[in-house]
């Protein structure tokens, strides 16, 4: 049986209770049912009338809402401890951590409107949100508008498109595959660039120094 006609029969059994109960698994990281997958064809449904469209809806959001609050309870009540106590294994420092939070408080709010779209990645935004322990406020203002935009963006290729949906979503995940790869790319190289401007600019402050002395 492929991941579409698992999705089909549990939408069979289990109806708006899959959309809360299965899209928490989907942020735990078990992806059963997949997440992209079982929101689209609910979209479908809603469209085809098998299921009330608000109710579907409200569910998808209500489920995506407690998948990140689930994963971001564990991140901040077990994340920390266990990288601390383990890290050391796979060249992890406490230091490394507090560097992460750093880097986080420039721009990561913002990041959290997105990162919901990278595949892959989903599923450990709420974990890693939690280990770095970003505040309940800053996950209700952005980590859930994130995921709404998530839910919106899936369900609403289904509603929108009927029939079609399956072909629709293949060519979004493709392109959001896409999109995210030349996205790291570029943040790799601009984090490289910045480096290196960094450490001249440090070397030319450091040939001045000389020559004063």
């Amino acid at each position: 049986m492929n991941a579409m006609a698992f999705v089909e029969r549990l939408f069979e059994h289990y109806g708006y209770l899959l959309l809360l109960l299965g899209l928490p698994l989907d942020f735990i990281a078990l992806p059963l049912p997949p997440g992209n997958s079982t929101l689209a064809y609910a979209g479908y449904l809603a469209q085809a009338g098998k299921l009330s469209a608000w109710p579907t809806l409200g569910a998808a959001l209500a489920g995506a809402f407690i998948g990140v609050t689930v994963t971001y309870a564990l991140g901040c009540r077990f994340g920390e401890p266990l990288l601390l106590r383990y890290g050391k294994y796979v060249f992890l420092k406490p230091s490394t951590l507090e560097r992460v939070r750093r880097a986080y408080g420039k721009h990561g709010n913002k990041a959290l409107l997105i990162l919901f779209f990278v595949p892959g990645l989903r599923q450990f935004v709420g974990y890693f949100i939690g280990v770095i322990r970003v505040p309940v406020r800053t996950v209700i203002l952005y980590a859930f508008p994130g995921t709404a935009l998530w839910v919106l963006f899936f369900f609403g290729i289904g509603y929108r498109f009927g029939g079609h949906w399956e072909d629709l979503l293949k060519t979004a995940e493709r392109y959001l595959g896409i999109l995210s790869v030349c996205a790291g790319a570029l943040l790799i190289g601009f984090i490289v660039w910045k480096k290196r401007r960094t450490s001249s600019k440090r070397e030319r402050e450091a040939e001045r120094m000389a020559r004063r002395g």
